[in-house]
C-alpha cells in the first residue's frame, strides 16, 4: 500500500548561523515536531561558495540538552569540539552524530585547511529527539567516516543509497540510536525510478536537497523541499526528472510532549527552566583548552 502524501514544505528564506553556515530550515520542532517525531529539525546549509580566508568561520561555543545533532557533509569540511571531549574534522561523505543528552557545550567551525582553500560548501544538520527516559544520558560523540557507511547500488543502475542509521533491507547503518529510526542518504540518476519500502507506522519524509523528483507519480519535489508521508502504508515511489540527491527519514513516533527553548528540547517547561539553570551554573562543562 502506497503512503499518502500529507503535505509539501520548503523554505526559500535562508539565514546565517554564525558566519560559516548559510542555512534554510526545512522543518523545526515548532512546526512538524510531532508529525515527524523523533526528528525535530533539519537545516540545509548551502550550496555556497566560500572564498579563501584566514578568518575562523563557523559558530562558537553553545549548549544543547535533550536530543542529538546529526551533521552530514557533502562539500567542505567541518571541525567539531565539545565539552565531553569529543571532536574531529569531517569532510565530504562523513557524518558526525552528537548526543547532547544531559547537557553539552560544543562549537563548529570550518576546518583551517578548508577555510584557507575556500570552495564549495554544502551540509545538513538534523536534530533527533531523545526519549524522555534517555534525555539525561551522558553526552557522547560518534564520528561516522564515509568509509564506514554502507553504500548500496539501487536496481537497474538507478543510483545509490547510504545507510547512515537504521536498516535498509538487511544492511545496518553504523550510527548508535536510542529509538527505531532510519536515515538514508540517496542519489538517483536522471530518468531513474525506484520504489522504497518503509516501516509501517513510522513517521516519514523525503527531503530533497538537489534535483527534481516526482513522488508517487503525482507530487513534484524540488531542491530544499520535503514531502511529509502518512504513517499508514509502506511504499513510496520516486522518479528523478534530473539527477537528484535526497534523504529518506523514518522513525517510530515517541508520542511524548515536546517542550523546546532554542538549543534545549525537553518534555516539560520545568525541565527547560532546569536546563537553563544548569547551563548557567556551569553543569554542562567546558570545551578542553
Amino acid at each position: 500500500m502506497q503512503k499518502k502524501i500529507l503535505g509539501l514544505y520548503g523554505n526559500d528564506r535562508g539565514h546565517w548561523v554564525g558566519n560559516g553556515f548559510p542555512v534554510r530550515s526545512l522543518f523545526s520542532y515548532t512546526t512538524l515536531g510531532q508529525h515527524l517525531s523523533p526528528f525535530l529539525l533539519l537545516d540545509y546549509a548551502g550550496p555556497h561558495q566560500f572564498q579563501p580566508t584566514d578568518e575562523r568561520r563557523g559558530v562558537g561555543e553553545h549548549p544543547h540538552r535533550g536530543f542529538e545533532t546529526v551533521t552530514i557533509v557533502y562539500d567542505g569540511e567541518v571541525e567539531h569540539r565539545d565539552s565531553s571531549g569529543g571532536g574531529g574534522t569531517i569532510g565530504p561523505g562523513d557524518v558526525q552524530w552528537m548526543t547532547a543528552g544531559s547537557g553539552i557545550v560544543h562549537q563548529e567551525f570550518h576546518s583551517p585547511a578548508y577555510a584557507r582553500a575556500g570552495g564549495a560548501f554544502r551540509m545538513v544538520q538534523l536534530w533527533v529527539n531523545l526519549p524522555a527516559k534517555d534525555k539525561q544520558t551522558p553526552p557522547a560523540y560518534q564520528t561516522l567516516l564515509a568509509s564506514t557507511i554502507p553504500t548500496l547500488s539501487l536496481p537497474d543502475h538507478a543510483g545509490s543509497l547510504r545507510v547512515i542509521a537504521g536498516h535498509y533491507t538487511n544492511i545496518e547503518g553504523p550510527a548508535r540510536v536510542f529509538s527505531p529510526l532510519n536515515v538514508w542518504d540517496v542519489s538517483l540518476n536522471a530518468g531513474a525510478s525506484v520504489s522504497f519500502t518503509l516501516p509501517k507506522e513510522h513517521n516519514a519524509a523525503v527531503v530533497s536537497l538537489e534535483g527534481q523528483l516526482i513522488v508517487n507519480d503525482t507530487q513534484e519535489l524540488g531542491s530544499a523541499q520535503l514531502v511529509l508521508l502518512d504513517q499508514e502504508g509502506t511504499n513510496v515511489t520516486l522518479h528523478a526528472r534530473a539527477k537528484s540527491s535526497f534523504l529518506i527519514l523514518t522513525g517510530a513516533p515517541l508520542n511524548e510532549p515536546i517542550e523546546g527553548y532554542g538549543p534545549f528540547v525537553m518534555n516539560t517547561r520545568a525541565e527547560i527552566r532546569q536546563a537553563i539553570e544548569d547551563f548557567n551554573n556551569g553543569h554542562f562543562g567546558s570545551i578542553p583548552a
